[in-house]
């Protein structure tokens, strides 16, 4: 029955082609050890081996010069303060092959100075930086964004211009740039490494470095509709995309010997498609899996502002299952990196409510509307947290309760559950101590969304070292405990 019903799922991606082990990190220049994220497991640990819990944003800016300006309509001082005054501790942020090498062979400095910005707006605030080679559709000359004009290899073949996002993959011209890329046509490997070792250069001892991520939803070109089964398509992930994304790590790790590489599974996945990625070992300590959480019917519906759709919560835990298998095949820890994109309040709920169980964490797509031309909400502006960038007191109020939540920043030990219900308060978790670990555990609580009245805070294994109603509940783990249990409520609930 579960490989029927991905069956079903990876159908309405016809459809839509028819419609149109840990280490510390390096000691910094200043003589400093940066907090850093390294894998454990499947878990995040920072440099006080403390697992850490990702809740962040998407913050890509698509279109020419592919970095945010100093603005309000852009990111500034204000918006990172937004952020981490709401919870927030990281961001995936675009970088832009296009920005990074915008002539062949020529790293663009002044390109990485300008996302070196907000690069250090976010980690002055402790806000871990996920570095992500962002494309969709390829390049502008697809109809999408990502890659340099002098890397787009597509064989004379004609584009069919104002196509749709996602129907733009499933064109001729797409089929060609992919296919070329994977094949690795005219030497692009050597340059889209030499373009991540820039970047690893760059950042290799940034404090609050969150890792890199490979390549954005990669596509595998004309070999999609062998990918487009229950079973996935193991001759494309093994013998095309993982030797890509072995190279690419590996001129990361000429430049960066430890901050966390991330691989994406293939762009069908989100059909709930196995990822044969890990099939071959991947020889690396520090590796990730960045996957993605978007319902299929979404994809069709969002840009015409039809929400809590039918179907959604069981195709989300097809694409949880595809996930977790490839999390364990390739040794690796996990981060949803996008979900959302729209207003749809019970798509975010489900996906939010499935994290928690899987005791993962996730960076909503997206922070800012940014005029994104490939996004499944299109002109609807439902993807951004704003009816206006511009202005952040028009935060959207009842997203924001679904994503603003009492989770576990920093555990000291093994996460075992966690459970938060948005329209309550109620808040549970249970961890195992772990004596090696330094520090405390430390529990994000909003206070002023969730507990307007303050909370009450019951507690066994640990010693409760904040104050009363604090934003960040410490937990000092008591001598001897095998478990720490953590239930919170709101007052006057």
């Amino acid at each position: 029955m579960k490989y029927l019903v991905r069956g079903i799922c990876l159908l309405l991606l016809l459809g839509i082609a028819a419609c149109s082990q840990s280490s510390k990190p390096a000691n910094s220049g200043s003589g400093s050890t940066p907090s850093q994220l390294r894998q454990s497991g499947s878990f995040m640990v920072d440099e006080k081996g403390r697992v850490v819990l990702l809740h962040g944003m998407n913050a890509v800016w698509k279109i020419k010069p592919y970095f945010p300006p100093n603005s309000a309509e852009g990111f500034t001082a204000a918006d990172a303060d937004w952020l981490r005054d709401h919870g927030f501790n990281s961001v995936r942020l675009g970088v832009l092959f296009a920005g990074v090498m915008p002539q062949q062979g020529v790293i663009d400095q002044a390109y990485l100075a300008s996302v070196d910005r907000v690069v250090q707006l976010l980690a002055s605030r402790d806000i871990y930086v996920l570095f992500d080679f962002h494309q969709d559709i390829y390049s502008e000359k697809l109809g999408g964004e990502g890659f340099p004009d002098w890397a787009v290899y597509d064989n004379g073949v004609p584009v069919i211009p104002g196509v749709p996002f996602p129907a733009g993959y499933f064109l001729p011209a797409a089929y060609a740039v992919f296919d070329n890329f994977w094949n690795n046509h005219n030497g692009i490997w050597d340059h889209y490494r030499a373009a991540w070792k820039a970047v690893a250069q760059k950042w290799k001892d940034q404090d609050h470095h969150g890792g890199y991520d490979l390549l954005n939803e990669p596509f595998p070109g004309t070999q999609w509709l062998t990918c487009a089964s229950p079973l996935g398509c193991p001759l494309f992930d093994t013998q095309f995309m993982q030797p890509a994304f072995d190279y690419f790590r590996a001129g990361i790790r000429e430049a960066d010997a430890g901050n966390i590489v991330f691989y994406e599974p293939n762009f069908l996945l989100n059909g709930s498609a196995e990822s044969w990625l890990g099939l071959t070992p991947i020889n690396d300590a520090n590796i990730g899996l960045s996957w993605h959480k978007y319902c299929l019917l979404g994809l069709l519906l969002h840009s015409q502002g039809f929400t809590d759709l039918p179907l959604c919560p069981q195709l989300h835990e097809l694409v949880n299952n595809a996930a977790e298998s490839a999390v364990t095949r390739m040794k690796s820890t996990s981060l949803i990196t996008e979900f959302g994109a729209s207003d749809d309040l019970a798509d975010i709920t489900q996906v939010t409510e499935q994290a928690d169980g899987l005791l993962t964490g996730w960076q909503y797509w997206a922070y800012k509307e940014w005029g994104d031309p490939t996004t499944e909400s299109q002109t609807s502006g439902g993807q951004g947290m704003f009816a206006k960038d511009t202005d952040l007191s028009t935060v959207k109020v009842d997203k924001l309760k679904l994503l603003e939540r009492t989770y576990p920043q920093a555990t000291a030990g093994t996460p075992k559950a966690l459970s938060f219900d948005p329209s309550n308060g109620k808040f549970h978790y249970e961890y195992t101590p772990n004596p090696q670990a330094q520090g405390n555990t430390e529990i994000y609580v909003p206070v002023t969304l969730h507990y307007p009245q303050g909370y009450q805070v019951t507690v066994s294994g640990a010693q409760v070292l904040s104050g009363t109603n604090a934003s960040k509940l410490l937990l000092q783990n008591q001598p001897g405990a095998s478990k720490v249990v953590v239930d919170l409520t709101a007052k006057g609930s």
